[in-house]
């Protein structure tokens, strides 16, 4: 095998590899003897299919599995020997016929950079810190009642946090919505699902009511013909729903799973989950404090471009869930996501240093709470747990996260740490 390198960018390489090609065809031959024993074609006894008729009808697909196997072995050969670091796979380009006794083929990659020594001394982190108050259990059982609230009919105008059930249409120009009659829809005043300058003109208007009103849409809305202007819409109130919260009683608690229905170990329960909340809040506060402030000490660490890409196509999937997973991300929003995803990117190259070179490796203790305490929110959490054991890649993942904490963690001792104090709803809710 003879391998030539080249330097081609910053982090880009390019291998050309050549191996004999008696080579790929003795693994022909080998794949083609094996399948002759092990094929089963109609005519044919198990066992003594002819190397003839293996090679008319299966030749091609052989052909190119071998080629294939070929080069994935003779890359990983080429790479230790030139001791490089891929960070993906390769784009390989060959036309896969011998010349001269041999296969050539080229290898476009890049390589982990060089990483700088780096020094966390000089790093000043903000380390958040915040407890569970009575108030803020007593907010939690507040938002766990208003989401088994019930609504019941009223005469009277709505009002924040009324369901009203409503018919409209919308006329901008010559443009209707919808094109003939009125639309249904329903909405909970306060909540958000319908914009601020719809939800004023439903206020203070009651159950069959039937009127026009002009409403300025914005620019963000759905319908582009109506979105960012001042329409004419046409509205008919048909019921109007006040909310009814339920007691916190034994059959709410029951609700919940606590078969005794007790005020006290609800309570109990409720701080035990706003605690595991607050703790995982607070170490991705760090987490970020310490990649935000390791990437700014770093600016000019060289990022390999192809994880910068798979980064921002992760963060624009993440941010369009309705986006399907065969459909290609629009080319603006990955090159909107392009500045945050080199920073991620920069930021778990650095802590993957930083736990390299101090020895740091993930607390397995801590893989196995991380994946109870994801399993603890489903309804069948053993399977939860079973299913991490069983994936690889969902393993890899927790394992890299609880790295990257435990190096988090590790830099905020090591660093000048200011210690502030939150409270629970500013950890929780950032402004």
């Amino acid at each position: 095998m003879q391998v030539q390198l080249e330097n081609t960018g910053k982090l880009e390489r390019k291998l050309t590899v050549k191996f004999p090609a008696e080579q790929f065809e003795s693994r022909v031959r080998e794949r083609v003897t094996e399948m002759s024993r092990n094929v089963r074609l109609k005519g044919f006894r198990p066992g003594k299919v002819p190397v003839k008729v293996i090679e008319q009808r299966f030749g091609a697909q052989i052909r190119n599995d071998a080629l294939s196997d070929l080069i994935g072995n003779t890359f990983r050969e080429a790479v230790q020997k030139e001791n490089l670091q891929p960070v993906a796979a390769p784009s390989i380009d060959t036309s896969g016929k011998p010349e001269n006794g041999e296969i050539a083929y080229t290898a476009t990659f890049e390589v982990l950079p060089e990483m700088p020594a780096v020094d966390v001394a000089g790093l000043q982190i903000e380390r958040a810190t915040a407890q569970i108050a009575d108030s803020d259990v007593d907010a939690m059982i507040e938002t766990l009642r208003t989401q088994r609230r019930s609504f019941a009919d009223v005469e009277r105008a709505v009002q924040t946090g009324d369901m009203v059930i409503f018919d409209w249409a919308a006329q901008a120009g010559d443009y209707r919505h919808p094109a003939e009659g009125r639309e249904r829809a329903a909405t909970v005043l306060g909540s958000g699902a319908l914009f601020s300058a719809f939800e004023d003109a439903l206020r203070g208007h009651s159950a069959g009511e039937d009127y026009e009103t002009v409403v300025a849409f914005p620019v963000e809305f759905r319908d582009a013909q109506l979105a960012g202007r001042l329409v004419q819409a046409s509205i008919r109130i048909e019921k109007v729903r006040e909310p009814k919260l339920p007691d916190v009683d034994e059959a709410f608690i029951r609700g919940f799973g606590i078969a005794e229905g007790d005020l006290e170990t609800f309570r109990k329960e409720v701080r035990a989950n706003l605690e595991r909340e607050l703790d995982n809040a607070l170490r991705i506060r760090l987490r970020n404090e310490v990649a935000n402030k390791l990437v700014d000490a770093y600016p000019q660490l060289d990022v390999p471009q192809v994880l910068v890409d798979s980064e921002a196509e992760r963060l624009v999937r993440a941010s369009a869930p309705n986006l399907p997973a065969d459909a290609a991300v629009p080319a603006e929003a990955r090159a909107a996501a392009q500045p945050v995803a080199r920073r991620r990117v920069a930021a778990g190259l650095l802590l993957r240093e930083i736990g390299r070179s101090n020895g740091i490796r993930p607390d397995e203790k801590r893989v196995s709470q991380t994946i109870a305490t994801i399993a603890s929110t489903y309804e069948e959490p053993q399977k939860v747990i079973e299913l991490y054991a069983s994936d690889p890649q969902l393993m890899d993942g927790v394992r890299t996260s609880v790295l990257e904490d435990q190096v988090a963690e590790w830099v905020a001792e090591h660093a000048t740490a200011v210690e502030r104090q939150l409270s629970f709803d500013e950890v929780m809710h950032p402004r």
